[in-house]
């Protein structure tokens, strides 16, 4: 492999405006992020008040000092949860990521009860279910901080009720797969919420503070008439005692953790030191400039070999096929010395493209390589000609190969992600083993001005065929309304906020992003576990 020659020019001026333009995204990122931060924070008070840590210090506790922390959908429910954009805390109630606990990489989750006190949104059923998913795919055990108030029934809807069920089955999965589930009851645990505690392998109990029931006492009182303080209903000393639903109890909020760790430890799961990412040569080219690299507009060309070299070793890079489809870009090197093979676009997605990217992911299976999609396409190509060169049958083919893949893949939006390009460089329907978003990213079925367009053709051909009138400025709404609501559903922060994949990054994170989930498939591959039938039952 040789290293890449950029021919970017970082003091240009149209490189310090698209650097201006991502810069400008990323802090809206930031501030989104810290809106559920300080929304949490303003329940200090009252968490002090019973002598419990915030919810983001319970996850500090939790993990391991110094060690790197993956956050996943950090701003789930962004225009979801709550229509008013200026308002809506997003985040989903929920800190999750896959970190390192007594060394050992595991999944966590942590309710924000500092928010709502910790009350489950749809975002945030579908967030916990995203880290479980992830979970038992890569071998991780789950360690879950609970403290939650359960369904907000106010905005009680049915279909939310049986999707929530996904949340129990998961966990009964995990268990039975041979992944351990720990979790650590900080607060409340009702009704449905009761359950996870319930579906652990290890649960910690907090003595004075944690409460598991499945109906609480307003609920008890209305359903039955019974009367009963919440601590003997379902108090710390009654679940250890008497019901057997905690193993351990903790006399406060730090010394859980403290057990929780010890839990994790006790596993023995730590994972080898791997030599790989010391040995690894940093990128020639400084991954700083990503920030100008990749252009703000769709429509303008840029060559995606520039972001592949400000991310792999050495800046390294061997091209597969590089005269063929010449728009797909395919290609291996190595991150943190793991080798991967890149599958990208310089364009749409034509005849030759699919054909040489189906090979190559083949090839990829053949060796065992993870396999990164950097989308940055309008799609597959249209057209007479393109049609005759039988561009659906080669979609079709390169579809069915990452369809069919076996290895480890991770799908960045770097740019543009329209049509069935979304689909055809492994999309969220696919199920990559990892997804995440740059904050200029676009996602749609194709752009709101050929939306558009299209269906004003679509009724000029309808008014003429039928020989009337058209009403102009009906159609000139029509058109403004389709393009509006296109543009408002392609944004980055809409997708991720509706979990359409797992994260926002800084394109400047995208190779410590990269590194670590490499990593992470790497240790799943390497990890024996010993699944069972059934997950373990409480005794």
């Amino acid at each position: 492999m040789t290293p890449f020659v950029s021919r970017i020019q970082p003091a240009s001026g149209a490189f310090q405006a698209q650097r201006a333009g991502m810069l400008a995204l990323i802090d809206e990122l930031r501030a989104l992020e810290q809106r559920a931060a300080d929304a949490s924070a303003r329940a200090a008070a009252s968490f002090a008040k019973r002598g419990a840590l915030l919810p983001r210090e319970r996850l500090t506790r939790l993990l391991d000092f110094g060690r790197p922390f993956l956050p996943i959908a950090s701003i789930a429910g962004y225009a979801m949860d709550d229509p008013d954009l200026a308002a809506v805390v997003p985040g989903g109630s929920q800190l999750a990521g896959i970190g390192f606990v007594s060394g050992v990489r595991c999944m966590v989750v942590v309710n924000d009860s500092g928010i709502d006190a910790g009350a489950l949104t749809e975002s945030g059923n579908q967030k916990i279910m995203r880290c479980q998913e992830i979970a038992l795919a890569n071998k991780l055990p789950f360690v879950h901080l609970v403290e939650s108030a359960g369904a907000n029934l106010r905005k009680y809807r049915v279909e939310k009720f049986i999707r929530g069920g996904g949340m129990f089955y998961n966990l009964a999965r995990l268990s039975a797969a041979g992944l351990p589930v720990v979790t650590v009851v900080h607060g409340s645990s009702t009704a449905g919420g009761a359950y996870m505690p319930g579906l652990s392998d290890y649960v910690v109990m907090v003595r004075g503070q944690a409460k598991a029931f499945l109906a609480g006492p307003p609920l008890l009182k209305a359903a039955t008439g019974e009367i009963a303080t919440a601590e003997a209903l379902g108090g710390t000393d009654m679940h250890a005692s008497i019901s057997g639903l905690a193993e351990y109890v903790a006399e406060d909020d730090a010394h859980a953790i403290d057990i929780a760790r010890d839990i994790v430890d006790n596993l023995g799961w730590q994972c080898a030191d791997d030599a790989l990412a010391a040995s690894a040569p940093p990128p020639r080219l400084d991954p700083e400039e990503l920030a100008g690299v990749m252009v703000l507009e769709h429509r303008k060309p840029v060559d995606m070999r520039e972001v592949i070299a400000r991310l792999v070793d050495d800046s390294r890079w061997m091209d597969f096929k590089p005269d063929y489809g010449t728009a797909t870009v395919c290609g291996q090197a190595r991150i943190e010395g793991h080798p991967v093979g890149f599958v990208s676009n310089n364009g749409p997605i034509d005849p030759a493209g699919a054909t040489k990217a189906a090979q190559f992911i083949q090839l990829c299976n053949q060796s065992g390589t993870p396999i990164v999609y950097l989308q940055n396409t309008t799609g597959f190509i249209v057209g007479r000609a393109s049609e005759e060169a039988g561009m659906i049958k080669h979609g079709s083919k390169m579809i069915q190969a990452l369809a069919n893949s076996q290895v480890p893949q991770v799908t960045i939006y770097c740019g543009a992600s329209f049509g069935a390009g979304n689909y055809g460089m492994c999309g969220r329907a696919f199920h990559p083993s990892f997804c995440f978003s740059w904050p200029n990213a676009r996602t749609a079925v194709m752009g709101g001005e050929q939306a558009a367009t299209t269906m004003e053709i679509v009724a000029r051909q309808q008014a003429e065929r039928k020989g009337r009138p058209l009403d102009e400025a009906r159609l000139a709404a029509q058109k403004e309304e389709i393009v509006g609501n296109f543009e408002r559903q392609a944004s980055a922060f809409y997708t991720s906020g509706h979990m359409l994949d797992d994260g926002v990054i800084d394109p400047r994170d995208t190779r410590a992003v990269l590194a670590f989930v490499l990593a992470t498939a790497r240790e799943a591959a390497q990890r024996s576990t010993r699944p069972i039938q059934f997950g373990v039952a409480r005794f």
